[in-house]
């Protein structure tokens, strides 16, 4: 019998009679009690769930995947979409890649990029000896091959270095002062000449005067006692017709007359700056140890040299005193001590760079006209800039510190110097600063005090410094700054003339550079000694553009005369040059800022020592 109901669940009731005796029920559960001690899973729950009419339907199919179960069907439809997602995302990025694009060109390099390319070209003009195929100066060739081979009291070679200016003499003083400053904007601004794809041409540059440097004295040595002063001879005596290096006018490619070199036995001046020289260009050339090891050397052996055999190298009357005259050697004993300092950690070249007495002989301690000028002769503003940097960055303490902080307080007041506010040094008209006091060929000294403008400027920003005082006012950095920029722009052009003296740059230039090789055609015909003196005398422009070349530049009223044979308006030199190029890294690019730890490669850390208990108390 039996009697069917509504299940409340939704599905039927059947009240079934069951004839099981109490003692089978009994039996039964105490099995049934067993089986519902364990834990169902979810599938059996739902076998338990299901109602009658589930029981034919398919069972679901689940995924596990860890952490979760899912359905499978939802785990396949997941996956799908997450492959079509990509498949269409790498159409669409496909199609934009072929879809042409407007790119925006690079901004153009700012004036003082441009012209520093121009400017470096000129060393390249300047080269003399076996020139490399890249040499990228296509009016110039192979130059006296011989020199030193042919003079029999020498006979050895000195083939190679660079022609001073506009003729074919090298001279060695104002040679190492521009390998000198070369090396120091190098060291302080290599990530902008790298910035600006020059920084293995300057490397060139340096490496191929430096290379000549060690050929002028037995650089192998430990002690020497002679050095190449010059090579080529540039005296005329009054009515003389002797051919040489400024009597003729040839190519130097064509040169055939006797070239004398000069050798010098106490020349103190010029070994210190050769010194210095060498120590500079080791610091530039770290990473290649054997080299800067050999410049380090032959550094150390001229240094030496330098000091032990005293005198002034144009003392004697020679071409030197006619055309590089030196007043003094005591600022060079300043400036390349420092630069021995910095390229070998040697504390002994620090104690004599920081000396009071040799100071004193250097004129740190009192004014004068030049006071505060930086040129091929005056090594000694440089060098106080130079161990200015040292003490904003190492601060070697006691004992080097009183001296330079004395250094230090004598470069704030050259900077000073410079603004127009204090009149230290006349302008003219068109704003140019005369540091020469009105003497012509002015601009080499311009460059070099806008060089010491911006790289001072920059020390005080890397040492989080806003400035410095003039007496008891307080100038920003941006001012020191905007100095260098004035005295550049004037020398780019924007001066009454509205003319660049700097050759090749801007739309006026000079035309009539005083240059033997750039104002002699390279047609085939040999010009000799005064066979060229038709392309001196000629008022032609130049048949050959000597780029890069910086003019001597204008007169005390903002005048110039573009005529050849005008020297103190139209000829250009390595000095020059050489401290046009370092003021244009140091202006050029959007950001500022120097590389304060290369200089310091070889400096050991530094650990002052305490300075000497005072004397005893008495009563």
């Amino acid at each position: 019998m039996s009697m069917y109901g509504r299940d409340p669940w939704g599905g039927p009731l059947e009240i079934c009679h069951d004839s099981a005796t109490d003692d089978d029920r009994s039996r039964n559960l105490d099995i049934d009690r067993g089986a519902l001690s364990r834990t169902l899973d979810e599938t059996q729950q739902s076998w338990l769930l299901a109602g009658p009419g589930d029981q034919g339907h398919k069972k679901k199919k689940y995924v596990d995947i860890g952490c979760l179960v899912v359905s499978r069907k939802l785990f396949v439809w997941t996956i799908g979409v997450l492959v079509a997602a990509a498949v269409f995302a790498g159409v669409v990025a496909g199609i934009a890649k072929a879809i042409p694009r407007h790119r925006h060109p690079p901004p153009p390099p700012d004036d003082y990029t441009v012209a520093l390319h121009k400017a470096l070209m000129f060393f390249n003009a300047q080269r003399s000896g076996k020139l490399p195929k890249h040499n990228n100066v296509p009016w110039r060739g192979n130059s006296c091959m011989k020199d030193g081979l042919s003079d029999p009291a020498v006979r050895r070679s000195l083939v190679g270095g660079y022609y001073d200016a506009g003729d074919a003499v090298k001279f060695n003083f104002p040679a190492a002062f521009s390998m000198t400053l070369l090396s120091w904007s190098v060291i302080e601004y290599s990530a902008k000449y790298e910035a600006v794809g020059e920084l293995g041409h300057v490397h060139e540059i340096i490496k191929w005067g430096a290379d000549y440097f060690l050929k002028t004295f037995n650089s192998t040595a430990d002690s020497i006692d002679r050095i190449v002063a010059q090579v080529g001879s540039g005296a005329t005596s009054p009515g003389s017709t002797q051919p040489n290096d400024h009597y003729c006018w040839m190519r130097p490619e064509d040169i055939d007359y006797p070239r004398p070199v000069v050798e010098c036995h106490a020349c103190s001046d010029l070994a210190a700056e050769m010194a210095a020289a060498l120590a500079a260009s080791s610091i530039v050339f770290k990473d290649n140890k054997a080299y800067s090891q050999k410049l380090v050397h032959g550094a150390t052996t001229i240094f030496q040299f330098a000091r032990d055999r005293r005198g002034r190298y144009s003392a004697s009357g020679s071409d030197a005193a006619k055309f590089y005259n030196s007043t003094s050697y005591w600022d060079e004993f300043v400036w390349s001590s420092s630069w021995m300092y910095l390229a070998t950690g040697n504390t002994s070249y620090l104690s004599l760079a920081t000396n009071p007495k040799l100071a004193k002989h250097a004129g740190a301690f009192w004014g004068g006209p030049d006071y505060g000028v930086f040129s091929w002769d005056n090594k000694l503003t440089g060098a106080q800039v130079l161990l200015s940097r040292l003490r904003l960055f190492l601060s070697p303490g006691y004992p080097y510190e009183e001296m330079l902080k004395t250094f230090h307080n004598q470069t704030s007041i050259i900077m000073c110097s410079y603004l127009p506010i204090f009149k230290s040094f006349n302008r003219t008209k068109g704003g140019l600063i005369q540091l020469n006091h009105g003497k012509p060929q002015l601009l080499q000294y311009v460059v070099n005090a806008a060089f010491l403008a911006s790289v001072f400027s920059d020390y005080l920003e890397a040492a989080d410094t806003p400035g410095w005082y003039c007496g008891p006012h307080f100038y920003s950095v941006e001012v020191l700054r905007s100095f260098a920029r004035t005295q550049i722009e004037y020398i780019l052009g924007k001066n009454p003339l509205k003319m660049s003296y700097v050759v090749g740059f801007g739309k006026r230039y000079p035309k009539h550079v005083h240059h033997r090789g750039a104002s002699i055609p390279k047609n085939g015909v040999h010009y000799g000694c005064k066979g060229g003196w038709k392309w001196r005398d000629t008022k032609k422009p130049n048949p050959n553009i000597i780029v890069g070349a910086m003019v001597a530049g204008p007169d005390r009223h903002d005048g110039f005369k573009d005529v050849r044979k005008n020297y103190n308006y139209t000829e250009a030199t390595l000095a020059g040059n050489a401290g046009l190029v370092a003021a244009l890294i140091a202006l050029s690019g959007a950001g500022h800022g120097v590389d304060k730890n290369t200089m310091f490669s070889a400096v050991p850390p530094m650990f002052p020592s305490p300075p000497p208990p005072p004397a005893p108390w008495k009563p």
